[in-house]
């Protein structure tokens, strides 16, 4: 089970691009505006960016849910 999970935290990692939907441990929320080879940036509100690396990305969210929030 924890080779799985470390499997497809891998697979997310390397399959973030411009315009996806993430949620980072601690719950910060956010759409991914740049990706780098270790880190990313998001933007987190309007005119809000925050650089962060990829490793702690917890999972992606569908696209148009922060629209929601």
């Amino acid at each position: 089970p924890q080779m799985k999970r470390s499997k497809e935290q891998r697979q997310l990692t390397t399959s973030l691009s411009k315009g996806d939907e993430v949620v980072i441990n601690g719950g910060l929320a956010g759409r991914v505006t740049d990706v780098g080879e270790v880190y990313l940036t998001s933007e987190v509100a309007e005119n809000v960016q925050v650089k962060v690396q990829k490793a702690p990305v917890r999972s992606g969210l569908p696209k148009g849910t922060l629209k929601n929030l």
